[in-house]
């Protein structure tokens, strides 16, 4: 039986566990590059090409290799060492970002296709860091620690993804492209070294060979055979591909607010900064013990917010909306990324890791391409506005078709999946 400390345990508890702090340290400077790389580059093309289209494009690029190799990933990830895989590809994006710094010495104008394709080969770093990252979370969390742990984790990325953005376009204004890719390029490479200080950790292999192709397979038919993941995997790829409007940020900041790369660098740290507050007070109380309801509820938040977001011509109205659709998207992470944890068998997580970052990348990546297409055809406000509306119908559809999501609970003490009338 489990003592009284782990069925309560202190909301720091996870950090007294020294491999947690070096792995959120790990977490937290790559996702502060990376957020920081994304507006970067964003405003860089935006100001080149003066094109909603361009910005789409720039999403989909990075889609094709995430999306291609994600898959095999989590094969990787499953079958060989997860840790020395993260050190790899933090390695590959330190060097895409002096990459980028290098292009940037020249004329942009004519360095287009070579920024599209340093970001393509991001892409493809990204296609194996992103599952082998959260099953070696696994490793390096106890499970008793894995709510507690997952708020702690969840709210540095987030704090990150509020910093990053944030300081970046201070960065760019007074240093440019070529002194922001620098910066970037150092997080990424103190990401490597948070990574390489982690200890050796046990990695349970699988036993049964079985051919790459079925074994590639196997966690996909494990999702699609629980409701709850699959429907919890698709809300969050539906609402993000209709209601992400990050991509267009750029436009809101040059053409529509009027507040250049300081205000875009705010406009994207508004909804890290309302998610790293929510996640923060997960740590105390996390939202899993209604954990279906509470995921239907934030996404339907987070549509209405989009819908407002989208009207505003007030900057600070607008960093208001952003940050609502913070607080609701980071409730959602932490039951999303404790779902994956605690529903997934050991042996197939980086197999069902990598079908999650299916689900992730082709929303993000999909939606900032599907964004760009659909604002050069009805413009910026409409688009934002109509994927907001269909962001609520989708909460509406999924909470109709997937009862045993709509039921599902833990119990916050031991973690445990209780029974309930959908699922037994």
């Amino acid at each position: 039986m489990m003592n009284d400390s782990k069925l309560h345990p202190h909301f720091s508890e996870a950090l007294k566990i020294p491999d947690i702090r070096l792995f959120i340290g790990s977490v937290g400077f790559f996702t502060l590059a990376s957020r920081a790389l994304a507006v970067v580059i964003g405003f860089q093309i935006y100001r080149i090409t003066h094109s909603a289209l361009a910005l789409g494009w720039l999403g989909l690029i990075e889609a094709i290799p995430t999306l291609s190799l994600v898959l095999i990933g989590g094969y990787i990830a499953d079958h060989f060492d997860r840790k020395r895989i993260l050190l790899i590809t933090r390695a590959a994006s330190f060097l895409c970002a002096c990459a980028l710094a290098i292009l940037s010495l020249g004329n942009t104008a004519h360095s287009l296709f070579e920024l599209y394709a340093v970001i393509f080969l991001t892409g493809i770093a990204r296609g194996f860091a992103d599952p082998a990252n959260t099953a070696f979370e696994a490793q390096v969390v106890p499970k008793h620690l894995t709510v507690n742990a997952s708020s702690w984790i969840t709210s540095t990325f987030i704090s990150c993804s509020v910093i990053g953005p944030a300081a970046i376009g201070f960065i760019f204004d007074s240093w440019g492209a070529i002194g922001s890719y620098i910066v970037i390029a150092a997080s990424f490479m103190l990401s490597w070294f948070f990574t390489v200080f982690i200890p050796p950790k046990p990695q349970p292999v699988p036993e049964i060979k079985e051919p790459i192709l079925q074994s590639i397979l196997t966690g996909w038919r494990f999702v699609w055979k629980n409701q709850p993941l699959l429907s919890a995997m698709a809300l969050d790829l539906l609402a993000v591909l209709f209601g992400g409007m990050i991509a267009l940020l750029p436009i809101y900041a040059d053409d529509i607010l009027h507040v250049g790369a300081k205000g875009l660098g705010l406009l994207n740290a508004a909804p890290s900064l309302g998610a790293v507050l929510i996640t923060l007070l997960a740590t105390k109380r996390p939202p899993i013990a209604h954990a279906g309801r509470n995921l239907l509820l934030t996404v339907v938040g987070f549509g209405i917010c989009i819908i407002l977001f989208a009207f505003s011509r007030n900057f600070w109205l607008s960093i208001g909306f952003l940050f609502l659709t913070g607080i609701f998207d980071g409730i959602s992470m932490v039951i999303r990324r404790s779902m994956v944890r605690l529903l997934s068998p050991d042996h197939l997580r980086g197999r069902i890791a990598a079908t999650n970052w299916l689900f992730i990348c082709s929303s993000n990546e999909l939606g900032a391409w599907e964004s760009g297409m659909v604002a050069a055809w009805i413009g910026t406000v409409p688009c934002v506005a109509v994927g907001g509306i269909l962001t609520l119908t989708v909460v509406a559809v999924i909470a109709m078709v997937a009862p045993q999501l709509r039921y599902l609970r833990f119990d916050p003490k031991t973690l445990e999946q209780k029974k309930s009338p959908e699922n037994g």
